[in-house]
Protein backbone atom coordinates (compact mmCIF):
# COMPACT_ATOMS: atom_id res chain seq x y z
CA UNK A 1 0.00 0.00 0.00
CA UNK A 2 1.37 3.41 -1.04
CA UNK A 3 -0.20 6.36 1.36
CA UNK A 4 0.34 10.33 1.47
CA UNK A 5 1.19 12.28 4.74
CA UNK A 6 -0.65 14.95 5.56
CA UNK A 7 1.59 17.44 8.08
CA UNK A 8 5.26 16.29 8.78
CA UNK A 9 5.48 16.47 13.00
CA UNK A 10 5.35 14.43 15.77
CA UNK A 11 2.82 12.46 14.29
CA UNK A 12 3.25 11.79 10.88
CA UNK A 13 6.85 11.17 11.11
CA UNK A 14 5.27 8.19 13.86
CA UNK A 15 3.13 7.43 10.62
CA UNK A 16 5.78 7.18 8.27
CA UNK A 17 8.15 4.78 10.76
CA UNK A 18 5.31 2.78 11.31
CA UNK A 19 4.48 2.07 7.76
CA UNK A 20 7.77 1.16 6.76
CA UNK A 21 7.56 -1.80 9.46
CA UNK A 22 4.63 -2.70 7.98
CA UNK A 23 6.18 -2.28 4.22
CA UNK A 24 3.95 0.32 2.82
CA UNK A 25 5.57 3.11 1.38
CA UNK A 26 5.02 6.27 1.87
CA UNK A 27 4.91 8.14 -1.58
CA UNK A 28 3.93 12.21 -0.61
CA UNK A 29 4.32 14.66 2.29
CA UNK A 30 2.02 17.67 2.53
CA UNK A 31 2.86 20.16 4.16
CA UNK A 32 2.37 24.09 4.38
CA UNK A 33 5.47 24.43 2.43
CA UNK A 34 3.99 22.58 -0.58
CA UNK A 35 4.18 18.92 -1.69
CA UNK A 36 6.59 16.82 -2.07
CA UNK A 37 6.27 13.32 -4.24
CA UNK A 38 3.61 12.10 -6.13
CA UNK A 39 -0.20 12.48 -4.51
CA UNK A 40 -1.77 10.66 -7.66
CA UNK A 41 0.49 7.25 -6.70
CA UNK A 42 -1.24 6.70 -3.25
CA UNK A 43 -3.79 5.07 -2.19
CA UNK A 44 -4.54 6.55 1.17
CA UNK A 45 -3.46 9.94 2.91
CA UNK A 46 -3.32 10.23 6.41
CA UNK A 47 -4.07 13.17 7.97
CA UNK A 48 -2.12 14.57 11.70
CA UNK A 49 -1.70 18.37 10.23
CA UNK A 50 -3.65 21.10 11.81
CA UNK A 51 -7.53 22.07 12.32
CA UNK A 52 -7.15 25.43 9.62
CA UNK A 53 -5.57 22.69 7.00
CA UNK A 54 -7.73 19.88 6.91
CA UNK A 55 -9.72 21.15 4.54
CA UNK A 56 -7.64 22.01 2.17
CA UNK A 57 -5.93 18.64 2.43
CA UNK A 58 -9.08 16.85 1.72
CA UNK A 59 -9.50 18.72 -1.84
CA UNK A 60 -5.72 17.78 -2.66
CA UNK A 61 -6.31 14.35 -1.86
CA UNK A 62 -10.04 14.29 -3.76
CA UNK A 63 -8.83 15.57 -6.41
CA UNK A 64 -6.38 13.21 -6.51
CA UNK A 65 -8.96 10.46 -5.96
CA UNK A 66 -6.73 9.68 -3.05
CA UNK A 67 -9.14 8.09 0.53
CA UNK A 68 -8.75 9.81 3.22
CA UNK A 69 -7.70 9.30 7.42
CA UNK A 70 -8.07 12.48 9.23
CA UNK A 71 -6.75 12.34 12.54
CA UNK A 72 -6.40 15.74 12.83
CA UNK A 73 -8.51 17.42 15.64
CA UNK A 74 -10.56 20.92 16.27
CA UNK A 75 -12.00 20.46 13.03
CA UNK A 76 -15.42 18.52 13.01
CA UNK A 77 -16.95 22.45 13.01
CA UNK A 78 -15.63 21.71 8.52
CA UNK A 79 -17.09 18.27 8.81
CA UNK A 80 -20.08 19.00 6.47
CA UNK A 81 -17.34 20.75 4.03
CA UNK A 82 -15.23 17.56 4.04
CA UNK A 83 -18.08 15.21 4.14
CA UNK A 84 -19.50 17.32 0.45
CA UNK A 85 -15.81 16.77 -0.87
CA UNK A 86 -15.88 13.01 -0.02
CA UNK A 87 -19.51 12.88 -1.42
CA UNK A 88 -18.59 14.76 -4.66
CA UNK A 89 -15.66 13.00 -5.62
CA UNK A 90 -16.78 9.23 -4.90
CA UNK A 91 -14.11 8.67 -2.06
CA UNK A 92 -13.81 7.11 0.88
CA UNK A 93 -12.96 8.97 4.17
CA UNK A 94 -12.46 8.06 8.17
CA UNK A 95 -12.27 10.46 10.47
CA UNK A 96 -12.07 10.80 14.46
CA UNK A 97 -11.76 12.47 17.18
CA UNK A 98 -8.76 10.62 18.37
CA UNK A 99 -7.49 6.94 16.60
CA UNK A 100 -6.45 5.19 19.79
CA UNK A 101 -8.41 1.27 19.50
CA UNK A 102 -8.59 1.92 23.64
CA UNK A 103 -10.31 5.51 23.62
CA UNK A 104 -12.48 4.01 21.21
CA UNK A 105 -13.46 1.22 23.08
CA UNK A 106 -14.29 3.59 25.61
CA UNK A 107 -16.77 5.31 23.99
CA UNK A 108 -18.32 2.12 23.78
CA UNK A 109 -18.26 1.45 27.57
CA UNK A 110 -19.40 5.19 28.14
CA UNK A 111 -22.61 5.00 25.98
CA UNK A 112 -23.59 1.59 28.06
CA UNK A 113 -22.91 3.07 31.55
CA UNK A 114 -24.87 6.11 30.74
CA UNK A 115 -27.71 4.39 29.69
CA UNK A 116 -27.77 2.72 33.08
CA UNK A 117 -26.79 5.67 35.18
CA UNK A 118 -29.02 7.97 33.96
CA UNK A 119 -31.98 5.85 35.33
CA UNK A 120 -31.15 6.19 38.84
CA UNK A 121 -31.67 10.33 39.78
CA UNK A 122 -29.12 10.12 42.36
CA UNK A 123 -26.18 9.69 40.08
CA UNK A 124 -24.78 12.79 38.56
CA UNK A 125 -21.83 12.32 35.39
CA UNK A 126 -18.79 14.35 35.02
CA UNK A 127 -16.31 14.86 32.69
CA UNK A 128 -12.37 15.43 33.12
CA UNK A 129 -9.61 15.41 30.41
CA UNK A 130 -5.75 16.37 31.07
CA UNK A 131 -3.04 17.04 28.38
CA UNK A 132 0.74 18.73 27.86
CA UNK A 133 0.87 22.01 28.28
CA UNK A 134 1.42 21.95 24.09
CA UNK A 135 -2.10 20.50 23.27
CA UNK A 136 -3.37 23.50 21.33
CA UNK A 137 -7.37 23.16 21.43
CA UNK A 138 -9.34 22.30 25.07
CA UNK A 139 -11.84 20.72 25.43
CA UNK A 140 -9.78 18.11 23.69
CA UNK A 141 -12.21 16.26 20.50
CA UNK A 142 -11.94 13.01 22.44
CA UNK A 143 -13.74 15.25 25.57
CA UNK A 144 -16.73 16.62 23.22
CA UNK A 145 -17.05 13.29 21.49
CA UNK A 146 -17.57 11.77 25.26
CA UNK A 147 -19.67 14.72 26.13
CA UNK A 148 -21.94 13.83 22.82
CA UNK A 149 -22.34 10.37 23.72
CA UNK A 150 -23.64 11.41 27.59
CA UNK A 151 -25.53 14.12 25.85
CA UNK A 152 -28.01 10.90 23.88
CA UNK A 153 -28.88 10.04 27.58
CA UNK A 154 -28.79 13.13 29.46
CA UNK A 155 -31.22 16.38 28.52
CA UNK A 156 -28.06 18.54 29.23
CA UNK A 157 -24.46 19.01 28.63
CA UNK A 158 -22.08 17.63 30.74
CA UNK A 159 -19.52 20.20 31.30
CA UNK A 160 -15.67 19.49 30.36
CA UNK A 161 -13.13 20.06 32.88
CA UNK A 162 -9.75 20.88 31.24
CA UNK A 163 -6.22 20.59 32.35
CA UNK A 164 -2.75 21.71 30.52
CA UNK A 165 0.04 21.53 32.46
CA UNK A 166 3.29 20.06 32.11
CA UNK A 167 3.44 16.53 30.17
CA UNK A 168 0.62 15.49 31.62
CA UNK A 169 -0.43 12.35 29.29
CA UNK A 170 -3.61 12.49 27.62
CA UNK A 171 -6.12 11.44 30.35
CA UNK A 172 -9.80 11.54 30.31
CA UNK A 173 -12.31 10.15 32.76
CA UNK A 174 -15.61 10.11 33.04
CA UNK A 175 -17.74 9.24 36.09
CA UNK A 176 -20.86 8.97 38.06
CA UNK A 177 -21.16 10.15 41.22
CA UNK A 178 -23.56 9.79 44.25
CA UNK A 179 -24.22 10.72 48.09
CA UNK A 180 -23.07 6.94 48.36
CA UNK A 181 -20.20 6.11 45.94
CA UNK A 182 -18.82 6.75 42.28
CA UNK A 183 -17.85 5.03 39.71
CA UNK A 184 -15.48 6.13 36.75
CA UNK A 185 -13.92 5.08 33.50
CA UNK A 186 -10.51 6.39 32.52
CA UNK A 187 -8.37 6.11 29.48
CA UNK A 188 -4.83 7.50 29.90
CA UNK A 189 -2.64 7.01 26.55
CA UNK A 190 1.08 6.51 27.67
CA UNK A 191 2.61 7.00 24.04
CA UNK A 192 1.16 7.55 20.95
CA UNK A 193 2.01 4.52 19.52
CA UNK A 194 -1.98 3.78 19.83
CA UNK A 195 -2.73 7.06 17.62
CA UNK A 196 -0.45 5.37 14.82
CA UNK A 197 -1.69 2.04 15.05
CA UNK A 198 -5.58 3.11 14.77
CA UNK A 199 -4.53 5.16 11.93
CA UNK A 200 -2.59 2.77 9.88
CA UNK A 201 -5.28 -0.30 10.58
CA UNK A 202 -7.76 2.44 9.18
CA UNK A 203 -5.86 3.19 6.09
CA UNK A 204 -6.02 -0.81 5.03
CA UNK A 205 -9.79 -0.53 6.14
CA UNK A 206 -10.82 2.45 3.64
CA UNK A 207 -9.05 1.44 0.90
CA UNK A 208 -11.16 0.74 -1.90
CA UNK A 209 -14.40 1.83 0.38
CA UNK A 210 -16.51 4.68 -0.26
CA UNK A 211 -18.06 7.41 2.05
CA UNK A 212 -17.17 9.04 5.40
CA UNK A 213 -17.04 7.01 7.75
CA UNK A 214 -16.08 7.33 11.86
CA UNK A 215 -13.18 5.31 13.36
CA UNK A 216 -15.14 3.55 15.83
CA UNK A 217 -17.18 1.89 12.31
CA UNK A 218 -13.85 0.41 11.36
CA UNK A 219 -13.38 -1.16 14.91
CA UNK A 220 -17.50 -2.61 14.63
CA UNK A 221 -16.36 -3.91 11.28
CA UNK A 222 -12.92 -5.31 12.24
CA UNK A 223 -14.12 -6.84 15.28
Amino acid sequence: MNIALAGYGKMGRLVEEAAARASMDVVCVITRGGLRGNLARADVCIDFSAPDAVVGNARAAAAAGVALVIGTTGWLDKLDVVGHIVEEHDIGCVYGSNFSIGVNLMFDLVDRAAALFSRHEPYDPFLEEGHHKFKKDAPSGTALSLQRILRRHYDRDVAVASIRAGYIPGTHTVGFDSEADTLTITHAARSRAGFVAGALLAAKWIAGRKGLYEFRDVLRTEG
